[in-house]
């Protein structure tokens, strides 16, 4: 086979065979392929898109590129829950611990993040001394011993996807469907869960900017997954503004623990019970409201702050030590009125200028800085009142910042949290 023979293809739209798609992707693993080749590959999928065959072919050839991890050391049936990200997820936090506290086993592989704030794991890193780099033995006596772990994904989990995933990102082919669908899919795939609860976020703060294209993804990625026998349901929620209220990563710990003790906002909240109940239905098939009435019970009587505990202890980590900025300032409002939008890519991109995020892997972050918001859409502001607190350590400009918040003399009304749910 030749690589321009199959780019060539490609670009005239005809479909790949699997054989075309694995030598394309197994060469440029093993380093035969060099990167201008694979860029020009992956340009000619994201303009003529894929068939759901090669689609299907690709997401297999990526999943068996290295480790598959084995949970059938865990008892009944496996859940896991992914979200395609957005400014201040820290929902997997809340989330991971809840659900156990009901006895749903919950192993959490997660990564950091290269976008506008850490991800999963760099919001862990913000407790001091937590480790999230488990051995396979540990893991399990872990999981065995309190029902829950959240770990960062081994190095050798879809190493096929860590090779494009990093060249798509300096290739202008990140916003390319089957491209993602196929990423997120292999990567849940390898982790050994039997079924799967995606949060597939809509908005000016994820990457899909608007519902026809979250659809697309969403349906993409339960057709997949259902190929493989593994139940896939994907709630579409919003995202043009940011979750709960604290963007950055040791903020975003805090405002877990907030929530996890029953004093978290209320959209971070709903979003955790919606998920929660469908991880739990399909864990033990208790129906959907039943569930959602047991998660909230255990949000308000401690079960899920205690389980959260436990696995913080587990894990080495001190709940009382932080990183949080203690250097802050106020963000006032010079209008009064009703507060028609936050814009959470503004918000985002701030806090990543703050010190929050990495533009490159291995770049090093701050986990001390961010933003709480005081105000949300919807919500009544005064002149003088403060919109955010900035926590920072070096000097801050609010400029941007002023961007963001978009107030009006008319009444508004909170946003929609979920649009809809796809499923088989």
């Amino acid at each position: 086979m030749d690589i321009l023979e199959i780019i060539d293809k490609k670009r005239l739209g005809k479909e790949l065979t699997r054989d075309e798609l694995f030598y394309s992707i197994d060469g440029f693993v093993q380093g035969q392929i060099p990167d201008y080749q694979m860029s020009s590959f992956l340009m000619a999928i994201c303009i003529n898109g894929m068939t759901e065959e090669e689609i299907f072919s690709l997401t297999d050839i990526m999943l068996h590129s290295g480790e598959v991890v084995d949970l059938s050391f865990i008892p009944g049936t496996k859940v896991d829950k992914h979200s395609t990200g957005g400014i201040g997820d820290k929902t997997t936090l809340v989330l991971a611990p809840l659900v156990s506290s009901l006895g749903v086993f919950i192993s959490k592989m997660s990564g950091k993040g290269l976008g506008y704030t850490g991800g999963t794991i760099d919001k862990l890193a913000s407790i001091d001394g937590l480790q999230t780099s488990i051995s396979k033995e540990d893991l399990e006596k872990q999981i065995q011993s309190i029902g829950v772990v959240i770990a960062a994904q081994t190095g050798n989990l879809v190493p096929a996807d860590k090779k494009l995933y990093a060249l798509r990102d300096v290739s202008g082919t990140t916003s390319s469907i089957p491209l993602i669908a196929t990423s997120i899919m292999s990567k849940k795939l390898a982790s050994g869960a039997d079924k799967f609860v995606i949060d597939v976020k809509v908005g000016n703060g994820a990457l899909m900017k608007n519902l026809e294209d979250a659809r697309k993804l969403a349906t993409l990625m339960v057709k997949i997954g259902n190929k493989y026998g593994k139940k896939t349901i994907c709630l579409l929620s919003a995202m043009d503004e940011p979750l709960g209220l604290a963007v950055g990563n040791g903020l975003e710990v805090q405002e877990a623990i907030d929530t996890l003790r029953g004093k978290g906002p209320k959209d971070l909240e709903n979003l955790v019970l919606h998920l929660g109940s469908y991880m739990v239905h399909f864990a033990s098939g208790m129906e959907i409201e039943d569930a959602k009435k047991q998660l909230l019970q255990k949000l308000y009587d401690g079960s899920a702050y205690n389980k959260f505990l436990e696995l913080v202890k587990w894990q080495h980590g001190d709940v009382n030590h932080i990183a949080i900025s203690s250097q802050t300032k106020e963000f006032i409002s010079t209008e009064m009125g009703y507060i028609k939008k936050v814009d959470a890519e503004i918000i985002g991109k701030y806090v990543h200028d703050l010190g929050a995020g990495r533009k490159r892997e291995g770049d090093t972050i701050d986990y001390g800085v961010g933003i709480v918001l005081h105000k949300k859409v919807g919500d009544f502001v005064k002149k003088g009142e403060s919109l955010a607190t900035i926590y920072y350590t070096t000097n801050i400009d609010f400029s941007i910042l002023k961007e963001a918040f978009v107030i009006t003399e008319q009444v508004v009304s909170p946003p929609q949290l979920l649009y809809e749910i796809i499923t088989f």
